[in-house]
């Protein structure tokens, strides 16, 4: 089968088409196209360089006011820091006296502890073997 066996040639059909009108792009249009792309860039490129000229002195004083505020910061916070380092210091040192002094009482009451558990000791063994009279002493003082 071929274009040919299946031709119409009634009123409405006529002959065979013919594509010699189809529409194509005027080789023009492309050129005014690219042209027109090239002065859009251009001009996108200048507002950028503009934008960015206009907005390097706001820029550097958006810096200078940061840089400023930074300053007075650590000028307030240098006395702050110096006052609680001393508050710090003095509360280490009253920590370090109560520790020590809690160490101490411990050991004195370990140390109490100790010689009462010995004395029970002394006075269960002599009850245990029953020979205590009024005449023996024990360790307490107690008769």
């Amino acid at each position: 089968m071929t274009d040919d066996a299946t031709k119409n040639t009634g009123p409405d059909m006529g002959t065979q088409a013919d594509d010699s009108f189809a529409w194509t792009e005027p080789e023009s249009r492309s050129a005014d196209a690219s042209a027109k792309a090239r002065e859009w860039i251009a001009q996108l490129q200048a507002m950028i360089e503009q934008l960015a000229t206009t907005a390097a002195p706001v820029a550097r004083e958006i810096g200078a006011k940061a840089a400023e505020l930074a300053a007075l910061a650590g000028e307030k916070a240098g006395p702050v820091a110096q006052k609680a380092a001393e508050v710090t210091g003095k509360a280490g040192e009253k920590l370090a006296v109560k520790g020590r002094d809690l160490a101490t009482e411990l050991r004195r009451d370990g140390a109490t502890a100790k010689t009462n558990d010995e004395t029970a000791a002394d006075i269960s063994e002599s009850t245990a073997t029953g020979a205590t009279t009024s005449d023996d002493r024990t360790t307490t003082g107690v008769a």
